[in-house]
């Protein structure tokens, strides 16, 4: 009887604690969803677009390009001036850029000058 009552409080404390860290991390969630909301209007609004450095290997490709996250369509920019800092595939950027008139260098990207470019906080 003893050893039931053990079980049972251990048991309680458990599903309480187990409740109070799902509560906790909802509630982190939500705070970070609204910092990263904050920072991406504050990037948006100084003239910022959001990216992903890619790599390529390929015969015809660009060795390095930066996809472009819109909501409309994803496009490609060739970057002519890239700092090799961020010559990382994969690699999420916050940039700024001026469009070239020159042909491209190769199929899938427009040339483009990197003006600004800032690594992405996770």
């Amino acid at each position: 009887m003893r050893v039931l009552k053990i079980f049972s409080t251990f048991l309680g404390v458990l599903l309480i604690s187990c409740g109070s860290t799902t509560r906790t991390i909802s509630e982190s969630t939500t705070e970070e969803a609204a910092s990263n909301s904050v920072i991406i209007n504050d990037m948006t609004e100084e003239g910022f677009f959001s990216g992903t450095i890619v790599y390529s290997d390929k015969e015809g490709d660009c060795a390095y390009v930066i996809e472009v996250d819109s909501e409309d369509h994803s496009y490609m920019l060739d970057p002519i001036n890239l700092d090799t800092s961020f010559m990382k595939d994969g690699e999420k950027v916050w940039f700024k850029f001026n469009g070239l008139r020159m042909m491209n260098r190769c199929d899938k990207a427009n040339p483009v000058s990197i003006v600004e470019m800032k690594k992405k906080e996770e």
